[in-house]
């Protein structure tokens, strides 16, 4: 009885609490005593090499259709095609399905690639562990994953949130900290293996390193892919002159179920949660591909049904760190307005080396000849988050804008990851959790209330069906 009556008044508090109220942000003064923003030698064991002849390798997984009952599982063999086929069931050692995908390779300057299997398996329940198995004999290798619990409202689920991870030291402990968190889907905002920071032929051997690296999450938990400037490698004293050539032959995403064109931008329904990922780096003013594509997804949502709209991106419209600063001011003048008034959520972004949280603010009321001139105060805005800080080898950004702008409401220069803990269409936990010298350390946290359903009109709405059904549970004590 307690324990409802709790219930009830937390639920009242919550729905009644969805002012944007903006303070003074705060600018931390922590300093780390940072580890070495170097590559770890590849003789290191996390980048071991499975054992067995042509074993698969660097095996990872996304969703692969828009609404969660498919998954596109990837992996290298290094020695000779072997075979694209994936065997998986409901019960560990008894796989009842195959499925068959596709095989390519690729040579980026004198580098050849080892084989790159994709295979899409589709058909699956939700809310249920598979296990899967691929390839063949000694070599085989076993792994699962869990499908996510079926589209609805108020299905409680748990992201993660990664951005230029890199394969440093400080990025092994952002991805430790992540296995640790409990959260079951990584929502990737770009930069992934800085391979591209080598020359040669070791940019390719700096690919196959990060696969074998991220494997031990990445083959169990599905990691929403996003390209940042890093994937880009457009390196013309080596003739490789084709944008993205690494990142799309490697790491495919489920584009054509939402009618995309491209594999670089495109959503997905995942629980409660409608996510759309954004190319930085892809054309995307008026009549272009992205931005015809993004006009017509966001049309789509149907907040009754997936009521948070998160966007990821690479590059962030709001930062106030002098790395980057400016850079997603194109992408803010194109964008922003369809933010507002679709009342997206949250936009995670990456590129500036740091962690960086703003209010609810947008700058739309500005033009070229008229307007405010700086961002405002707006609770139909989204929260923007900067997590460009997954342990990358250029080190961090340490130098903030000083005073710190209004719209900024915490800031740091440290390494860490986020996670979103969506509880139902009302209100979510996140969290950043530093990375104090090794340990998982959270420090910045806030309830997140959800844009759509913060309306009054929704909210007296829901607020009398839930205390009908929290009273109806106490009657029947």
């Amino acid at each position: 009885m307690k324990s409802l009556l709790f219930q009830l008044i937390l639920a009242s508090f919550v729905l009644s609490n969805f002012d944007n109220n903006v303070n003074a942000g705060h600018t931390s003064v922590f300093v780390r005593k940072e580890w070495p923003s170097e590559d770890i030698p590849l003789d290191h064991e996390v980048f071991a090499v499975p054992t067995g002849h042509n074993a698969p390798q660097q095996v990872h997984i996304t969703q692969g259709d828009y609404d969660g009952k498919a998954v596109i599982i990837s992996w290298v063999t290094p020695d000779e095609p072997g075979s694209s086929k994936v065997q998986y069931g409901t019960l560990k050692g008894r796989y009842e399905f195959t499925a068959e995908g596709k095989m390519t390779n690729y040579t980026f300057y004198k580098y050849n690639s080892g084989y790159i299997h994709h295979v899409l398996v589709d058909g699956l329940e939700y809310d249920t562990k598979f296990y899967y198995k691929i390839g063949t004999g000694d070599s085989a290798r076993e792994f699962w994953f869990q499908t996510p619990p079926k589209i609805g409202p108020d299905v409680p689920y748990k992201f993660g949130i990664i951005g230029d991870l890199g394969q440093t030291y400080n990025s092994l402990s952002t991805l430790e900290h992540y296995m640790q968190s409990g959260a079951q889907t990584v929502l990737f905002v770009g930069d992934l293996s800085y391979a591209d920071r080598y020359q040669y032929n070791d940019v390719g051997i700096r690919w196959d390193s990060w696969g074998r690296f991220v494997e031990k999450s990445t083959a169990y938990h599905p990691w929403i892919w996003s390209a940042g400037n890093h994937e880009i490698e457009y390196m013309p004293y080596m003739d490789e002159v084709v944008p993205f050539k690494s990142y799309l032959q490697r790491y495919p995403t489920p584009h054509l179920s939402c009618k995309s064109s491209s594999p670089m931008w495109y959503a997905i329904r995942r629980a409660s949660a409608h996510i759309i990922v954004l190319s930085s780096y892809s054309p995307f003013v008026k009549y272009t591909p992205q931005y015809e594509w993004l006009s017509e997804e966001l049309k789509k949502v149907d907040r009754e049904k997936t009521p948070w709209l998160i966007v990821l991106m690479h590059m962030p419209i709001y930062n106030s760190n002098e790395a980057h600063f400016m850079e997603g001011e194109s992408m803010r003048a194109v964008f922003e307005e369809w933010f507002v008034h679709h009342k997206v959520d949250v936009i995670f972004a990456g590129h500036v080396h740091a962690y960086e949280r703003s209010y609810r603010i947008s700058n739309i009321r500005y033009n070229v000849s008229s307007g405010e001139r700086y961002p405002v105060p707006d609770k139909s805005a989204p929260v923007y988050i900067t997590v460009g800080d997954g342990g990358n080898q250029e080190g961090l950004a340490g130098r903030f804008l000083d005073p710190q702008p209004e719209y900024s409401a915490f800031r740091e220069a440290s390494y860490g990851h986020s996670t979103l803990e969506i509880q139902n269409r009302t209100h979510a936990f996140y969290h950043w959790n530093r990375n104090d010298d090794g340990k998982r350390v959270a420090t910045d946290s806030f309830v997140l209330h959800n844009q759509y359903w913060s309306s009054n009109l929704r909210r007296r709405k829901l607020k009398k069906h839930h205390l009908s059904s929290v009273l109806k549970r106490i009657a029947s004590y």
